[in-house]
């Protein structure tokens, strides 16, 4: 009865056991991309919603906004039109992988994205990392492929409470067209 009761105030986050996942959000990108930001996994959000930065709380799309001096997009037709606009692409840097949660931090078994086929159809002039976990993985698994060295930004998860939003914004500037 006590391990019962134990485990009913244990933050759900913590009973949650590792499993293996498929990425499954398709890369968004069309001719006229001309920047690639690559995450690291869906967040079991993103993966409910079927959309890259799911979670109300990742300040991805706020930071992004703040960044070409807009309203941020709410559905996920108004994040493609976002994107579009912008000349961006997303995916991820995995395609598969044992993760607990949406913890980036318990990833294992990974499996890498073939970002070729971005590379391929759109004029991708940089390639930007959404966080460490992105970035290190991409230089483990896709770098040697691909030989196009990404920029290591600052996660706008909300673990990295480290980063307010207005040094968050300041940092992703540098993804705007010059």
């Amino acid at each position: 009865m006590e391990e019962e009761k134990s485990a009913a105030v244990m933050p759900a986050n913590r009973r949650m056991q590792p499993a293996r996942q498929i990425h499954t959000i398709d890369p968004f990108y069309d001719g006229d991309s001309q920047i690639l930001i690559l995450g690291s996994f869906p967040s079991i959000k993103s993966r409910e919603v079927g959309f890259f930065y799911g979670h109300p709380q990742n300040r991805f799309w706020k930071v992004t906004a703040a960044v070409f001096g807009e309203v941020p997009p709410a559905s996920i037709e108004e994040k493609k039109v976002f994107l579009r606009k912008h000349h961006m692409a997303m995916w991820d840097t995995i395609r598969s992988c044992t993760i607990t949660g949406s913890s980036d931090s318990s990833i294992r078994d990974v499996v890498p994205n073939d970002i070729g086929e971005i590379l391929s159809a759109a004029d991708i002039r940089e390639i930007y990392c959404n966080g460490a976990t992105s970035y290190n993985l991409y230089m483990k698994y896709i770098f040697p492929s691909t030989g196009r060295k990404p920029v290591k930004m600052p996660s706008t998860s909300p673990a990295n409470a480290a980063w307010n939003m207005d040094r968050l914004t300041e940092v992703w500037q540098r993804i705007r067209k010059e």
